[in-house]
C-alpha cells in the first residue's frame, strides 16, 4: 500500500493536466504524496496513438511531481458505471488510500468526463463499505472512503464552490499540458485539427484559471465542485495570505 494524500482520477490521460495539475503541484511542493489513476488510454483520441498517450503521461507526470501515476486500463468512449468497473476502481481507493480524490466534472462537453465523474464518486462511497470484499495480488483489502472528493472544472464553466490559487505554478501546468504533444496545437504537425488542438486552446485554457484567480483576487486559480458541503475551523482559513 503507498499511502497518497491526493489521488486525482481522470478517464483521459491529459485530463488531470488540464483541469487540475496547477492544485496537485502545490501540493507536491508541500512534500505531501500526491497520485494520478488514468481510466482509459485514451485510444479513441484522433490524433497520436495510445502507446504515445502512455509515453506523454509519464512525462506530464514528471513536471507535476507526482509520486504514482496509473493506468486502470478501461475502454475509452465504452467504459460503463457498473459493479466491474467499480470495483476495478475500489482496489486502487483501498491501495493508495487518498484522503482526497478529485475526479472528472460530473457533467461536460466530453460524454466519458460525466460518465466517469459519476463513476468515480459512486466508488469512493462504496468503497467504505466493508462488506463489499476486494483483493490486490492475493491479499484482502482494508476498507478505505476518502474524506472529501472534488470535481474539476473541465470544459463548460460550472459554478465552483471551491477555488484554489494557482498562481505560483500556473507555467508548471502548462508545461504539463505541453507534454501532449500529440493531442494539442503543433505548427508542423500533420495531423488532423481537433477540438482541443487549435492554436487558441491552449490560451483559453490560460483564460479561465485567470477568471477564476480574479475571483478569489489572484492570477490564476483552479475551481472544483463537492457535492458535500465542505466544514471549516474558523473563518479566518478562508483568508488567503496575500489578502490578509
Amino acid at each position: 500500500m503507498h499511502k497518497l494524500h491526493i489521488l486525482a482520477i481522470a478517464v483521459h490521460p491529459d485530463d488531470v493536466e488540464l483541469g487540475c495539475a496547477g492544485t496537485l503541484l502545490k501540493h507536491a511542493q508541500k512534500g505531501q504524496q500526491v497520485g494520478v489513476l488514468d481510466l482509459t488510454r485514451g485510444e479513441l483520441g484522433t490524433r497520436g496513438t495510445p502507446e504515445l498517450r502512455l509515453q506523454e503521461a509519464q512525462d506530464a507526470a514528471a513536471v507535476m511531481q507526482l509520486s504514482v501515476r496509473e493506468n486502470a486500463g478501461m475502454r475509452d468512449g465504452f467504459f460503463v458505471n457498473d459493479e466491474s468497473h467499480q470495483r476495478t476502481l475500489i482496489t486502487y481507493l483501498r491501495h493508495y488510500q487518498p484522503d482526497i480524490v478529485i475526479a472528472n466534472a460530473l457533467d461536460d462537453r466530453h460524454p466519458d468526463h460525466g460518465r466517469a465523474g459519476k463513476l468515480i464518486a459512486d466508488a469512493c462511497f462504496l468503497s467504505g463499505l466493508r462488506k463489499i470484499e476486494t483483493t490486490r495480488q492475493g491479499q484482502l483489502q482494508a476498507a478505505w472512503r476518502p474524506k472529501r472528493v472534488f470535481h474539476m472544472i473541465q470544459d463548460r464553466m460550472h459554478e465552483p464552490n471551491i477555488i484554489v490559487d494557482i498562481s505560483t505554478v500556473m507555467e508548471q501546468k502548462m508545461d504539463a499540458i505541453r507534454c501532449y504533444k500529440s493531442q494539442f496545437h503543433q505548427t508542423k504537425s500533420e495531423e488532423p485539427i481537433t477540438y482541443i488542438a487549435t492554436a487558441e486552446f491552449l490560451e483559453q485554457i490560460r483564460y479561465r484559471d485567470a477568471l477564476l484567480g480574479k475571483r478569489i483576487g489572484t492570477q490564476y486559480a483552479e475551481g472544483f465542485v463537492c457535492l458535500n458541503t465542505p466544514g471549516i475551523d474558523d473563518l479566518d482559513q478562508l483568508i488567503l495570505p496575500e489578502l490578509a
